[in-house]
């Protein structure tokens, strides 16, 4: 099993223009995704949702700025960690983790021997 990285890209606006109940959808949709990695023969290895992108600070050499470095759409608002047995495998469990205003990335995590 290898590492893979599930980086999740929503735009922040519309979830804020969203009523109540889409946030309770997205969450039981998050609570499933988590079942279905196990049932797709993958581990969910950690994950964490982020805090809105207006608490982030960026660095870049010394010099220190609220918010992100560069504006986008889409942001980087969570991620999970799985063990996939390859990329197929990693893409398969990909395609159902919830994106409902964005997209998902899929990363191998580098090893060092």
């Amino acid at each position: 099993m290898a590492q893979y990285l599930i980086l999740i890209y929503e735009d922040e606006a519309s979830y804020a223009s969203a009523p109540p109940q889409v946030f309770q959808e997205v969450m039981d949709a998050h609570n499933r995704f988590a079942e279905q990695v196990g049932e797709l023969g993958g581990t969910l290895v950690g994950g964490n949702a982020l805090q809105d992108t207006n608490t982030a600070t960026s660095i870049r050499d010394d010099v220190v700025t609220d918010g992100p470095f560069v504006e986008t759409k889409e942001v980087l608002g969570g991620y999970y960690l799985i063990d996939a047995k390859d990329l197929d495998h990693a893409l398969e469990i990909s395609k159902l983790c919830p994106a409902r205003f964005g997209g998902v990335e899929v990363r191998p995590v580098m090893t060092f021997e």
